[in-house]
């Protein structure tokens, strides 16, 4: 049997000028995952978190994806990967 690994991504609920990331943007991250791995886990209730960068305090709305694949080094370069495209398709800083 194949161990599972899970990955949660917080995904913002607004654009860092604080407009709302469009319901369509959302389910095109949300497909991409589904059309890889067959299934995923979404929260659209807000979860809140504090950051800094540069001594700047960011206050933050998202939401959360969350997946168990099979763990291997292939879908975690594959789930970089994605994070790395999101985090420019959102206009963020970075996603955790």
């Amino acid at each position: 049997m194949t161990s599972l690994r899970r990955f949660e991504l917080l995904i913002p609920i607004q654009f860092n000028d604080g407009t709302e990331i469009p319901d369509d943007l959302v389910s095109e991250a949300l497909f991409e995952i589904v059309n890889e791995f067959g299934a995923v886990s979404y929260y659209h209730d807000s979860v809140r978190g504090q950051w800094t960068d540069d001594d700047v305090l960011f206050d933050d709305r998202n939401s959360k994806i969350v997946i168990d694949i099979p763990n291997n080094p292939e879908n975690i370069e594959w789930m970089r990967n994605y994070k790395s495209r999101w985090k420019k398709q959102f206009d963020q800083l970075d996603l955790w």
